[in-house]
């Protein structure tokens, strides 16, 4: 997305505050006992990366007529760097390596997965649902599905796997997201209007992201999985864990996803898109390219203003003082402003990754998640907020106790 130049260029220019030495807010009120927690969260960057400002260069030299001389993305976005996985690589091996890491660190074993959810706007393939794919690569033998909501996906994705977990029917969901976006990115301008809405891709970042999402002491009893008897042992040793983490953090509150609140307004679908491949356009591939207009989308996003948020704050008995950390979808330095404004929250409490690794999409919020674990900035026992925005458009909010 490009946002509007006069908004953005007094943000970039300002510093950055570093983060406050206050001290942390305090317990809230303890609301009602989550069903599922986040057990564990890790992202994968492809070693490969683009300058966006060398980018814009380039552009202009192979189209002089459409592309500014001087670069204008990297400026009016505060984009600096991007991701972009191998050519021999696909969205779902940007998965596959993220969930190796997370099942790793976990000391979890592919086995023990009882549903992976594959949570994206990029897929490998049209057919089959690129959750087969990383299942096969990963070694999974359960249950698998897609869920794709742009941006949103892997927040989405967890939604899903904390409801499945509530019936009870499943005890340990991975969801695991690949994005390519850099596959959609336009090298050839034939126009100044083709550039203008082809500008947001050239800050689209590829990335990998994994989030282990399991039961806590409150769910459902779950029944066999993987077509087989649950092992009892495991059993037990689940719910031990799980019993457990429902115990962790300040004076007691149990740890896990407090609440959430998702919202649509559709009939904004045309203001960002990537037409191709579909029943609209199946073969034409001047419409296999990012189409979007920054400043509609801006506009669709703005109007949501905090409604959402308010309502998962309150479903999850809390307030936004109680917030430690905000990790919301980046896709500019400058947009951040505008949500630390409408929020009415210090700038502090977010953790800026767009400027050096780009716009994740939908694996921007762990990217943030482990940025901050990374740096001290998310401990266990902390409120976060995990703001999603997405093309279509759509926003979800989700309050969670790490």
């Amino acid at each position: 997305m490009l946002p509007e130049p006069a908004a953005v260029l007094n943000a970039v220019t300002e510093p950055i505050p570093e983060p406050s030495a206050s001290q942390r807010p305090g317990p809230a009120p303890q609301g009602p006992r989550p069903v599922a927690r986040l057990a564990g969260v890790s992202v994968h960057l492809p070693g490969r990366t683009r300058d966006v400002a060398d980018v814009e260069r380039e552009l202009h030299r192979r189209n002089p007529q459409a592309a500014p001389r001087l670069p204008m993305v990297s400026r009016l976005t505060g984009v600096r760097r991007v991701h972009v996985a191998d050519d021999d690589q696909q969205a779902s091996d940007l998965a596959v390596a993220a969930s190796r890491t997370v099942l790793g660190e976990a000391g979890l074993r592919p086995r023990d997965v009882d549903l992976l959810i594959f949570a994206s706007a990029t897929q490998d393939m049209v057919e089959p649902a690129t959750s087969h794919i990383v299942a096969a690569k990963l070694g999974v033998r359960a249950p698998v599905m897609d869920v794709k909501n742009a941006c949103n996906s892997v927040l989405n994705g967890i939604e899903v796997a904390e409801a499945l977990i509530g019936t009870g029917r499943y005890r340990r969901v991975l969801v695991a997201s690949g994005e390519m976006p850099s596959r959609g990115v336009r090298w050839d301008l034939p126009d100044r209007r083709t550039y203008v809405m082809s500008a947001a891709g050239y800050t689209m970042s590829d990335a990998g992201a994994a989030v282990l999402v399991e039961a806590t002491g409150a769910a459902g009893p779950a029944g066999p999985v993987q077509g087989r008897a649950a092992d009892a042992e495991d059993d037990f040793e689940d719910d031990l864990v799980a019993e457990l983490a429902g115990l962790v953090g300040p004076a007691g509150a149990p740890s896990g996803i407090l609440g959430s609140a998702f919202a649509a307004e559709s009939r904004h679908w045309d203001v960002g898109m990537l037409p191709g491949g579909g029943t609209a356009h199946p073969r034409d591939l001047e419409r296999s390219y990012f189409e979007i207009d920054g400043s509609r989308l801006r506009e669709a996003f703005d109007a949501f203003g905090s409604g959402p948020v308010d309502e998962a704050l309150a479903a999850a008995g809390v307030t936004m003082d109680d917030v430690a950390l905000i990790a919301v979808h980046q896709v500019a330095v400058a947009y951040l402003a505008d949500v630390h404004r409408t929020l009415g929250v210090p700038a502090d409490r977010t953790v800026v990754t767009v400027a050096d690794h780009g716009n994740a999409a939908s694996a921007s919020l762990p990217l943030q998640l482990v940025t901050a674990l990374e740096t001290g900035r998310l401990r266990r026992g902390d409120v976060v907020l995990l703001l999603g925005l997405a093309g279509g458009v759509s926003m979800g909010a989700m309050v969670v106790r790490w």
